[in-house]
């Protein structure tokens, strides 16, 4: 009862800011939304004597985003999140959410100091030999430039510099969020409940991916092991590069990396101007992100242009690890198999792996849906990016679902919402961008490793190995059964099991209430027939 009065005021408390900066149930939109709901908002706006005046100026996105941002750092999340799912909000709610940027202003130079020497237990200056004013600020962490010394401090040799970047989390971010996350647990708890239909969109789950990624980003130390294991991953690889990471200067609330020399992606002028070739940057960006997603199972899912930087090579450099996507081998193998099917539009295979995985449920019938899909892929075939409508293409694949009982696959939500930002960087490199044509290359290549002669021997010896893995423990496994049995055995005697009174004891007074609510609703049935035979008569 009290944490739902904490919550029920808490979300009051949102949709009163969200009322005051026209961005709950936006004017934009003024013929969807109810009467009844017009005179709700109109009251949630009134501003209270000791609340600041709110802008309501600008578009919806402006509201929506300034709105975001005086409720805090999770609401700012959320509703990048929350741009993942057309199939909840909308597809025209989801697109202006996906413009979203994760920008705040930043804390104090002293208080982030601070934080570092409770972090190491030293000053700054002992850590860093310049440590500047906040560079970045975003909800969770800022960053700042420093320098360190590196070279051997045992040898009379001048020690060389070099520049850093320090993120550093921000103050009571962590008991922020966990706050706001029980308010929107409550809430998809509650939505379950009230609306059968809403379970097959699975809040509740949703919201645990959401939560589980804020787990990730609010210890910097599991960001750096990200950054780490990626690092690994493409350390073959020249067209995509990862900053390197300071672990001697890295805390769960600190992270010290390579500061990164580079262009940033979202500056396009700049890029044309150093000479880069836009069109292989919007090939490269799309290509190396299913490298990554197929080829490692391991991906950056938040590869927006804030994120990214150009080297003058034309390397992709990615920062900023906190949010990290997995797929397991079997994900991978479904997901490789339905894109390359859309490119070469074979709609039944991609129809047929739909339900292998068991994406749609066994009892909808494989033709129908075959054709769903080809009515969701043929109008984007032969069409360059600026004209498919991505929103029109995502309400029309959510309203298949919806027909197909197709419930919410948790373990891609990342993978679909890096796929549609992707897709716009790549876009905003090259406007004439097609994502499949630099997909196919890609998804050619992963499907003829794993399912041509290589990759069915490969196939084969990890069956094999398995398989051994099964049969060492396979003597174990005996033993135990062995010893179960004897258990059993002993237990039994000439009249049957022994049971213990207590147990019996158990078991009579579960018959015994089985029993009286079995009465109990005899009475109740006989009641109501009585009561239908009077009306009857009637």
């Amino acid at each position: 009862m009290i944490r739902s009065l904490r919550n029920i005021s808490r979300l009051v408390r949102a949709g009163r800011i969200m009322a005051r900066y026209d961005a709950l149930f936006p004017p934009e939109f003024e013929d969807d939304v109810p009467g009844i709901v017009k005179v709700g908002r109109a009251l949630a706006a009134i501003r209270l004597p000791w609340e600041p005046k709110a802008d309501a100026g600008g578009d919806v996105i402006q509201r929506l985003s300034t709105a975001l941002e005086t409720l805090g750092p999770s609401y700012i999340k959320l509703g990048q999140f929350l741009a993942t799912r057309p199939d909840i909000i909308g597809p025209e709610l989801a697109g202006d959410l996906a413009a979203l940027r994760d920008r705040l202003p930043p804390f104090g130079k002293k208080v982030a100091e601070d934080i570092i020497e409770s972090e190491f237990g030293q000053p700054v200056s002992a850590l860093y030999l310049e440590f500047s004013e906040p560079i970045a600020a975003a909800s969770i962490a800022q960053v700042h430039k420093a320098k360190i010394s590196v070279g051997d401090e045992n040898d009379n040799q001048t020690l060389n510099t070099r520049d850093v970047a320090v993120k550093v989390l921000r103050p009571g971010v962590e008991e922020r969020f966990a706050r706001d996350l029980d308010s929107y647990f409550w809430i998809a708890e509650l939505a379950e409940k009230l609306n059968p239909a809403a379970k097959r969109l699975r809040p509740v789950q949703v919201v645990q991916t959401l939560a589980d990624s804020v787990a990730l980003e609010m210890d910097l130390r599991l960001e750096a092991a990200a950054m780490s294991e990626m690092a690994e991953n493409v350390a073959h690889d020249t067209d995509f590069r990862v900053p390197e990471i300071d672990w001697l200067r890295t805390s769960r609330r600190v992270m010290t990396l390579e500061w990164v020399d580079g262009i940033p992606a979202g500056d396009r002028e700049a890029l044309v101007a150093a000479g880069h070739d836009m069109p292989a940057l919007g090939t490269r960006v799309i290509q190396t992100f299913l490298t990554h997603a197929l080829r490692d199972g391991f991906f950056h899912a938040d590869m927006h242009q804030g994120n990214l930087f150009v080297g003058e090579d034309g390397a992709l450099i990615a920062v900023d690890f906190g949010i990290m996507g997995r797929l397991d081998q079997r994900s991978r193998r479904f997901l490789a198999e339905i894109l390359f099917g859309f490119v070469r539009r074979d709609y039944r295979r991609v129809a047929e792996v739909h339900f292998e995985a068991g994406y749609v449920p066994a009892d909808k019938n494989l033709d129908n849906f075959a054709q769903a899909l080809r009515s969701i892929g043929e109008p984007i075939f032969g069409k360059n990016a600026q004209d498919v409508s991505m929103g029109r293409l995502l309400a029309q694949l959510f309203l298949v679902t919806d027909q197909f009982d197709m419930a919410t696959r948790p373990e891609l939500i990342l993978l679909q919402k890096t796929m549609v930002v992707v897709e716009g960087v790549a876009r905003d490199f090259d406007p004439a961008h097609n994502i499949w044509e630099s997909a196919e290359p890609i998804l050619a290549a992963w499907i003829a490793e794993k399912f041509g002669p290589e990759g069915r021997i490969q196939e084969a010896a990890d069956g094999a190995v398995a398989l051994g893995r099964v049969l060492s423990h396979l003597p174990d496994f005996l033993e135990r059964a062995e010893k179960a049995a004897h258990a059993i055995s002993d237990n039994i005697d000439q009249d049957g099991f022994r049971l213990h009174p207590q147990t019996v004891r158990a078991l009579a007074e579960a018959e015994k209430a089985n029993r009286r609510w079995s009465r109990v609703a005899l009475w109740v049935g006989a009641l109501s027939l009585f009561v239908v035979a009077v009306a009857q008569i009637a």
